[in-house]
This record gives C-alpha cells, structure tokens and sequence, in this order.
C-alpha cells in the first residue's frame, strides 16, 4: 500500500474514533427522567403513534412545557425532534408490545441499583414509566447522540483546511464536543444539539465543496437550514447569516443564480412547518410558546421574551457562577485569542465572518431574553446551536502553541477546569441542576458526588451503585483509545518504511550540499 493511501486511512481511523468515543460518552448516561422539556416532546411522539393525534391530553401530566389551545393541550415545543421521533418509535412500539418486553420492563422496574436512584417521594418505578423512558433512550440516542457524534467527524475534516495535525485537530474537536455543556445535551432529547448539527453540516457542505456548488448540495443545504429551524426556532439567526455566506460563495463562483436551490429546498420545509402551525395553533406563523398558560411574565415579555440585551444576562451566561459559559467551559475562551490569529492569518476571509457574526447573533439573542438561564439547565443552554463556529477558532491558537510547553500547559490547565466542571454538574444527580440554586458547583455538583449519587446509566443497569457506576465507561474509552493509537502507530511506520518516489533535487535543495544528487 503507498503513502499516498496510507495517509487517508489514517485519517478514516482518526475520524472513526473520534465518532466512536463521543457516541459512547455521550450515551453513556441515560436521558433525565421526568424532565418537562424532553417529556414534552416525547408526548408528541407518543400522541402521534398511538392515538393520530398532535393532542397530548392523556400525557400532559407529566411535563409544563405545553401549550393550550381550547380544551387541548399540545406541546409548546419547535416540532423538529418529535416529528422525526415519531416513524422511529412507530417501529420501536411494535417492539416494545412484544410479550418479551414485559419481563424486560419487570427486570429494570426491580433491579435494585435502579431502585436506589429514585427519591424516596416518588411513585416508584412502574411498567409505563420503564417503556417511556425505554423509547426514550432510543429516539435520544438516534435522532440526537449519533448526530452529535457525527459533527464531531465534520468538525475535524473541516480543520484539515487550517492544520494537517490529527492532533490539533483531536484537541479542538474533543476540547468542543466533551468539554462544553454538549457533552450534556448531546445525550438529552432537547433540540439545541440537534439544531447545532444541522446548521454545521450546511456550513461544511458550503465550505468543503469544490469551486462548482451544483444543484444536489445546494438542496441538502437549504433542507438542513430550514430544519434547524423547525428543530429550534432561535437558529434563524444563524440560517441567515449562513445563507449570505451561501450567496456570497456563489457570487465568487459566477452561479448566483443557484442560490434559488437553496431557498426552494428551504421553502418546502418551513411550508410544512407552517402547515403544522395551522392545524396545532391555527396560523401559519403562530407558536407553541403564545398559547403557553405558564411562564406568561417571560413570554409576554418584549418580543416572545426577547428585548434588549442587560448586564445581568451578558455577565451571568459568561462568566457567572449560575449558568457562566466560561467559568464551566474556560477552554472556550481560546476562541477570542483564536478569532484574532484567524483574521491575521487571512485564511478563509468569509468563513471567519460566518462565524464571528453567529457567536455574536446568538450572544445578542441569549442576552436578550428574558429567560436567558433557560431554566434547569448544565450551562447558557440557548447558546448550544452557535457552538461549533465558537469552538473552531481555537484551531488557529493550538498550532501557534505548538512549539511551546507552557502554553501547552495552560491550554492542558484550561481543559481539565472544563473536564471537572462539565462532567461534575452533568454527572451529578438525577435532573439538571434547578434554577434555584445559584452556585450549583458547590450547592449541587459537590454534594450529590460526596452523595454517590450519579445519574442513571449503563452501569447502574450492571447494578454498579454511585461513582463505580462510571467505572464502564472508563473501561470504554481506554480500550477505544488504546485501539485507535495501536492502528495509528503501525499505519504511521508503515508509511516511514515504505520508499519514497525516485526524484532530482533542485539546485536550490540539495541534500548534503551535492548539485545534481539523486534521492530514493
């Protein structure tokens, strides 16, 4: 095999690790149990499948996310995530009306590890809450995890463009996807993630294609964008600075013209989405949020809770200790220092005001809101979907670092402050830390890990209790990366054994000084 394919299939390993370690932390950990915002669209789905219904009536009672419109109740939710749950748990209901799965559901009521997680005031577990919370991490894992993942593999074939280092490349694309509160919301059936992954994946199409965007990727683009969207509705922000970017590509390439791919492929998705909107609300441009019987002070505020910008948000979503993005995820303050070495470089002029301009949308919009918290929540969760086109500077700071030990050392400083921050309020507890408690690292985090009380995952169904509950996912990561360095190793001396190509020295690089010298 040549170098010339060698170096490729180092790559294709590189990016099969990178998927397969997100997708195993990230699922790793179960959806919450009993969060409103993911049960409010799960009732959706269920409502779809089992009774044809966008009415969630018979299941509201376990969620106050919901929207009221006459005697019926709808999730208040952008219906992205449950429409596209709702053909994978039509398959998954099937399933799960075997008459096996009753003596599965029975077993994961009783098992005693799982048991011990509940509070002592609950119902317990009962044979309904074990099949939702079932289908649950199915539609989770499908619909959110494994796309997380994926933008992962994006996100580092994308930095090849800036640095042919795999291991700058691993560092920013780990440093975002494990390392910030993706890392809680990848494994959640919210649609921020998911909405950062569609609108990623348009902008790779757009930067990564060849000089001639043609019909086909154009299309994909306009459907990624318009279902960013209707995923979560605060992404039109960076849906339209993502479609200039589209138009201005194709203006350099002479095609401007096919931009009306875009927006026809873009067009029948919201044509759809306000389609929803007159059978659920009765109005193609009404929202879940404005039939909303709770949360009225927010939502009657400004504009659907959005004014002007205040102190009190701008401080608290950066550097609060509430819900401070930098003080749970300081590695991400690469991104300034990474911002400016971008622009002196005066690489891919257009992508770095893509990218600039939707942290700023998105840090107007979340400090705008009247609910800027967003509630219980790991972090700014509002801010998730402009996350990548932060994270990606960081690129820019990590290869001009490279020669350098101590700065190799603060980033090293920076990302285990995030890895203890991120993991420790995700980890910790059953539910997202509330809003109630204003310093949840020392009022939340600390004491449920003192506690041993770790959220429910893979392990506690092993019936491992507490922080040895994790020990499987420990076990999992160093196998996948032992493996993935093993590979590594032997495809990289496999390329330094193989002979070069036979070709003259120039007269100007002449190896040991000899004009003329032939090198093998």
């Amino acid at each position: 095999m040549s170098a010339e394919t060698r170096a490729p299939r180092r790559e294709r390993l590189t990016a099969v690790f990178v998927f397969l370690l997100l997708a195993a932390c990230y699922a790793y950990v179960f959806p919450r149990w009993a969060d409103p915002n993911q049960n409010s669209r799960l009732d959706m789905v269920v409502a779809v499948v089992n009774d044809g219904s966008f009415q969630i009536d018979p299941y509201v009672h376990n969620t106050v996310d919901y929207a009221k419109v006459g005697p019926h109740y709808y999730s208040d939710k952008a219906p992205g995530v449950a429409l596209l749950g709702v053909p994978l748990y039509a398959g998954l209901s099937v399933i799960l009306n075997q008459p096996g799965m009753n003596r599965l559901t029975d077993r994961l009521a009783n098992s005693a590890a799982f048991q011990a997680t509940l509070r002592s005031d609950g119902s317990g577990v009962l044979g309904d809450k074990v099949r939702f919370a079932l289908a649950q991490v199915v539609l989770t894992f499908v619909i959110v995890t494994l796309p997380a993942a994926f933008l992962g593999v994006l996100m580092y074939g994308l930095l090849a463009r800036f640095s042919p280092s795999p291991w700058i490349r691993l560092g920013v694309v780990l440093a975002y996807g494990l390392l910030t509160p993706v890392f809680a919301y990848a494994g959640a059936f919210y649609g921020h993630q998911l909405s950062a992954v569609l609108l990623f994946a348009a902008f790779y199409i757009l930067f990564r294609q060849g000089p001639d965007l043609a019909a086909r990727p154009l299309l994909a683009v306009g459907l990624l964008l318009g279902a960013s969207v209707v995923t979560e509705y605060p992404s039109v922000m960076v849906v339209g600075i993502l479609f200039v970017y589209a138009a201005y590509r194709l203006r350099q390439q002479g095609h401007w013209g096919r931009i009306g791919w875009v927006m026809a492929a873009g067009g029948v998705v919201a044509l759809g989405w306000m389609t929803y909107n007159i059978k659920v609300f009765g109005g193609p441009l009404s929202l879940g949020y404005s039939n909303s019987e709770l949360w009225l002070a927010q939502h009657e505020t400004g504009f659907m809770s959005l004014t002007w910008p205040h102190w009190a948000a701008i401080w608290g979503m950066t550097f609060g200790l509430f819900r401070g993005l930098f003080i749970l995820s300081p590695v991400l303050l690469l991104s300034a220092p990474g911002f400016v070495l971008w622009w002196r470089s005066k690489e891919e002029r257009a992508a770095w005001w893509m990218c600039l301009t939707s942290v700023l949308a998105f840090g107007w919009f979340n400090a705008s809101s009247a609910m800027w918290w967003g509630g219980f929540a790991i972090g700014p969760r509002y801010l998730l979907p402009m996350l990548p086109f932060m994270a990606l500077p960081m690129v820019f700071v990590l290869r001009r670092w490279g020669q350098q030990i101590w700065l190799k050392l603060v980033f090293a400083a920076l990302a285990v402050w995030s890895l203890i921050a991120t993991w420790g309020l995700t980890l910790a507890n059953q539910a997202f830390p509330p809003d109630t408690i204003q310093n949840p690292f020392a009022n939340y985090a600390w004491p449920n890990w003192l506690a041993g009380n770790i959220a429910r995952n893979w392990g506690t169904l092993l019936g491992l209790r507490g922080v040895a509950s994790l020990a499987p996912l420990v076990l999992i990561t160093t196998i996948l990366t032992l493996c993935w360095w093993l590979a590594s190793q032997r495809s990289a001396r496999v390329v330094l054994s193989l002979p070069q190509p036979t070709r003259l020295a120039s007269s100007d690089a002449k190896p040991d000084g000899l004009p003329g010298t032939i090198v093998n």
